[in-house]
């Protein structure tokens, strides 16, 4: 039992994070020792997960989790409480694995430095997905041979955060690359800027909110008489995620301060 990662995961009953809570108790390295959900605070985790061995109750916050208690915390809750979860999850000495979408990169440079300072890694996934990782690998490799490019941002229509966690790991990589070149720059077009979608870190983004979706990314890449377009969509389903947030879980403790994306764990990429 002492070998084992020990981890706790915010939104254990969510769409996500309920579905990792279970990989998580069913994993022969790791134990879930503490969820968060306010729904269903005072439930034991073994009934959560249907999975008799798993220790311990659901709690309303962060701050009903004592500290030392967790090795890896798992942020899987809503973006306008995850940056204090993740600091608080820090400041007890837990290394953190993030997957909720809604954090900007000012807040990932205030958690870099605060992981830092802890002497803690956290490992930033927008998603977990191996295609949406490969996805982004190819965007890189194109956005180094071609200049122009714009982001499409899918996703069921109640999805409050804009773009997705997906989306700004994406407009963030390609951005350490260069920035996408506007033939007609957005402060000189005529009509509503708005209408050319949102600047992230040198890519032009639009969202769709629309029913019929439930997560997506589209990178589309332009040049003289040709395009590329790569895309990835998500099913109805969390189960494809859990296996990379497993992965991440495993190797976060071996990180120190913010790293963003899977692939930078991950042999062979």
């Amino acid at each position: 039992m002492s070998n084992r990662i020990r981890v706790a995961v915010g939104g254990v009953t969510g769409w996500a994070g309920g579905e990792l809570a279970r990989g998580v108790a069913h994993a022969d390295d790791m134990t879930l020792v503490a969820g968060l959900s306010r729904g269903a605070a005072g439930q034991t985790l073994a009934e959560l997960t249907a999975h008799k061995g798993t220790p311990g109750v659901a709690v309303a916050s962060i701050d009903e989790l004592a500290a030392g208690s967790f090795d890896v915390y798992v942020e899987y809750t809503k973006p306008d409480v995850a940056k204090r979860n993740i600091l608080q999850a820090l400041a007890r000495g837990a290394h953190v694995v993030v997957g909720t979408s809604g954090l900007s990169d000012q807040d990932y440079e205030e958690i870099d430095a605060a992981a830092r300072q802890a002497g803690r890694g956290v490992l930033a996934c927008g998603n977990f997905a191996i295609t949406v990782v490969l996805l982004q690998k190819f965007a890189e490799m194109a956005a180094r041979h071609l200049e122009h490019w714009e982001i499409i941002d899918y996703a069921k229509a109640g999805k409050i955060d804009v773009p997705s966690g997906t989306v700004r790991e994406l407009a963030y990589r390609l951005g350490q690359i260069r920035e996408a070149r506007q033939v007609v720059p957005v402060d000189q077009v005529k009509g509503p800027k708005e209408a050319r979608g949102a600047t992230l870190s040198g890519s032009q983004v639009h969202a769709v909110r629309l029913p019929g979706y439930q997560l997506g990314v589209e990178v589309i890449f332009g040049s003289d008489g040709q395009r590329l377009h790569l895309k990835h969509e998500a099913g109805d389903g969390s189960k494809p995620y859990v296996s990379g947030a497993l992965l991440a879980i495993r190797k976060v403790s071996g990180l120190r301060g913010v790293v963003r994306g899977l692939d930078k764990v991950m042999e062979g990429l």
